[in-house]
């Protein structure tokens, strides 16, 4: 489990494991995936897959993911979050916490969410950040996602701070934009962090710094029981 720091794409990541791996002694077509993406614009969870390990991916992918995230409700973003055109949204009534707590609700459970445009959803073979990040304009349609509870850790005007626990898709900057429009107020994400990935948590992660250079491969152990509930 790779705590992942902001800026680094999930690829990268495998590509910095492969490489200490091979400085250990490890095959140079030693395999190296991650079970669920998380884009450059998020830190958190990332389980990295070594090996025969790299067949669990759908495995781990179907586990249930979870999320602490920032919104500020006042301004709205070409991307959903920080990278995008920013625009002020006029909030003719600032919303009080029930308003807050029934968009949440009303997020909750099965819904159809559009995607925003700096996701890794693949367009045409390429992600769909990298294509917004070239100028691009990226128009996704929205699908079905599963959301299982949206709770509020903090709130103050316009800053709302969001504890999330999801399925395999949902996107929490389309989730912030969406909760924002229901309350006729904006949603820029402005942090997001994964906590978790089915059962492997935050807590029981190491960055990248933390690895050892080179890595010793025949010290990795695969504990079946790790993927039961994943």
């Amino acid at each position: 489990m790779i705590d992942k720091s902001l800026g680094l794409s999930s690829m990268q990541v495998c590509a910095i494991v492969r490489g200490k791996l091979k400085a250990g002694g490890a095959p140079k077509r030693v395999k190296v995936g991650h079970g669920g993406t998380l884009d450059p614009l998020a830190s958190g969870v990332l389980v990295v897959l070594v090996g025969k390990a790299t067949k669990r991916c759908d495995q781990v992918m179907a586990g249930s993911k979870r999320y602490e995230t920032t919104i500020d409700l006042s301004r709205l973003s070409s991307t959903d979050d920080l990278e995008g055109e920013l625009t002020a949204v006029q909030v003719d009534r600032v919303p009080e916490l029930e308003d807050v707590e029934r968009a949440c609700t009303q997020w909750t459970g099965s819904v159809m969410q559009k995607p925003p445009a700096y996701s890794a959803i693949k367009v045409n073979g390429q992600r769909a950040y990298a294509l917004a990040r070239k100028g691009e304009e990226v128009e996704l349609k929205p699908r079905p996602v599963r959301i299982d509870s949206v709770k509020i850790v903090e709130y103050n005007w316009p800053m709302l701070t969001l504890d999330i626990t999801c399925g395999k898709g949902t996107y929490i900057r389309s989730l912030g934009r969406d909760i924002g429009e229901t309350m006729g107020v904006g949603g820029v994400l402005t942090g997001l962090r994964r906590t978790r990935v089915g059962r492997f948590a935050i807590e029981d992660a190491v960055t990248l710094e933390e690895l050892p250079d080179p890595m010793d491969p025949w010290s990795l152990s695969l504990d079946p029981e790790l993927f039961a509930d994943a």
